[in-house]
């Protein structure tokens, strides 16, 4: 992937961690720029501009995307508002880079789907794992070396435990687990494995907040290949994945949420050949971002577009379904 000529100013809709510590700092490490920020409330948004040297600062997001300033927003709001706010940032003419999930449900990533490609936007859903080099690493061994993938097992859990009020525990269509960090599970067994036949899922409510705490997931394929998913805030860091052909495997420690300053290793065993690959440190979110404006320019649709987003949440609702219900779901039904 290499930078386009192109350079983006970036809206920022709202104040959230992510954007604060690794987005727009992957922007500013970029050729890119960001250029307003905004949020529900004015001082804050200026307090935000100030410390991270954003020119221009709106005490409303509908501001903001009148800002003829700009070429493209980053929605990195509460899951619940990410359809909304793009749809009004494509209505602005603006590209879009959304965090994950894109929606609250695969209907409603259809609607934005769809509403973005009538405004003729460019949308892509930040899944930023997908851009490391490690990733493209391990989908080259799946493709070039591995035989007959049969089993993958994904999981990222972390711990939430001393901020009862985090907008994931809301008991809102957005929160829980799954819709959090069990979307990567679910994208990288997709990415590996296709799209499954059936789901079956398990989520408990540990807090008693009306959201799953903890999921634990099983995708079926009709060829017999099947896979696990988990996700959680009840435990400490957790996140890896195992995938297992009949000639070997492949393990990745650290997966989704790669560290900027850090090396990180795959390891793997084919054909009785065992290997330890490192991967010097890259910031992923640049990679992101970067590709992000390169599709923007060529008019490309992105890696992670909205037609994986759509995918995705396919997905996801067919393992909610199933917690809901207590048994297995056909995913063509959900």
């Amino acid at each position: 992937m290499s930078p386009t000529d192109e350079t983006l100013t970036f809206g920022v809709l709202g104040t959230a961690n992510i954007a604060k510590k690794a987005v727009i700092p992957a922007i500013r490490a970029s050729q890119h720029a960001v250029g307003a920020v905004a949020s529900r409330d004015g001082a804050r948004a200026e307090r935000f501009a100030a410390e991270h040297g954003i020119p221009r600062s709106y005490g409303a997001y509908e501001s903001l995307l009148e800002d003829d300033e700009l070429d493209a927003v980053y929605v990195p709001l509460p899951n619940e508002h990410h359809a909304e706010w793009t749809r009004r940032a494509a209505d602005a003419g603006l590209d879009v880079l959304c965090e994950k999930p894109l929606a609250v449900d695969a209907a409603e990533a259809r609607e934005v789907v769809a509403h973005c490609e009538d405004r003729g936007v460019t949308l892509m859903e930040g899944f930023m794992y997908r851009y490391h080099p490690r990733t493209e690493r391990v989908l080259e061994l799946v493709e070039r070396e591995l035989t007959d993938v049969r089993t993958v097992t994904a999981t990222f859990r972390f711990p939430l435990y001393d901020r009862p009020g985090d907008v994931r525990l809301n008991d809102s269509p957005g929160g829980g687990s799954l819709m959090d960090v069990g979307c990567y599970p679910v994208s990288l067994v997709r990415t590996i494995l296709g799209e499954p036949d059936r789901a079956y899922a398990h989520t408990n409510d540990t807090r008693g907040v009306g959201v799953d705490t903890e999921l634990a997931g099983v995708l079926e394929y009709a060829d017999g290949r099947s896979a696990r998913v988990a996700s959680g805030f009840d435990t400490q860091l957790v996140q890896r994945y195992r995938i297992d052909a009949t000639n070997g495997w492949v393990v990745v420690e650290q997966a989704f949420d790669a560290p900027v300053d850090e090396p990180v290793e795959v390891t793997y065993r084919i054909d009785g050949r065992r290997g330890v690959e490192t991967f010097e440190p890259v910031d992923q979110y640049r990679r992101q971002v970067e590709h992000f404006a390169d599709r923007v320019a060529a008019g490309e649709a992105p890696l992670t577009d909205g037609a994986e987003a759509v995918a995705n949440m396919r997905i996801i609702d067919a393992l909610d379904r199933s917690a809901e219900r207590n048994e297995s779901v056909a995913v063509e039904d959900v």
